[in-house]
């Protein structure tokens, strides 16, 4: 059965549904080591906050309903980071093995570059993570480390699997102010 899939820039009118697929990920899965769901409004100042500071964030539709969303967001605060971001990838439970998750990655990607940053860093929750490992892989990141037991959640210890992939000329060139 085709269904038409499309990405495209998210809205705060899609923060309630993005609220519901992230409150899943929260209550089931691995992926955020949040313990309990964000308030809606919560949920609403995170993704204000990062179109502000001009970060990209999408989301996916098939047939008209928002199945996944993902944004990218500064690795670290600090200014030294300004070229570095990190991305987080969330699809709906109902939605999932559908290339989604994919085709929001590559979006991010290349939103990121376009903007002038040269480094994406994946901060994958939990080394058992193959499907997430494996995207990542199958578009560039390489594996850096494993950050072992150092979260906790679900009644079990949990790896922190860090990826990372150079973006446009990565550090083959020095940035200057322009870039970002």
């Amino acid at each position: 059965m085709h269904h038409n899939i499309s990405i495209r820039p998210a809205a705060l009118t899609d923060v309630p549904t993005i609220h519901e697929i992230y409150s899943f990920h929260v209550q089931h899965g691995l992926a955020s080591w949040e313990l309990t769901p964000p308030s809606l409004t919560e949920l609403q100042t995170r993704m204000r906050n990062l179109l502000e500071q001009g970060y990209p964030y999408f989301v996916a539709e098939i047939d008209g309903c928002v199945a996944g969303y993902a944004y990218a967001g500064a690795y670290r605060t600090r200014p030294g980071y300004r070229y570095t971001v990190e991305n987080s990838i969330y699809v709906h439970p109902h939605y999932q093995r559908r290339g989604l998750a994919r085709l929001l990655l590559v979006e991010l990607i290349e939103a990121c570059e376009a903007l002038g940053y040269r480094q994406m860093i994946a901060v994958i929750g939990d080394s058992g993570n193959r499907p997430s490992i494996k995207l990542h892989q199958e578009l560039g990141f390489v594996h850096i480390g494993t950050l072992p037991s150092i979260g906790f959640k679900h009644g079990r210890w949990l790896d922190c699997v860090l990826m990372q992939r150079p973006l446009g000329d990565g550090d083959q060139r020095l940035p200057d102010d322009s870039d970002i």
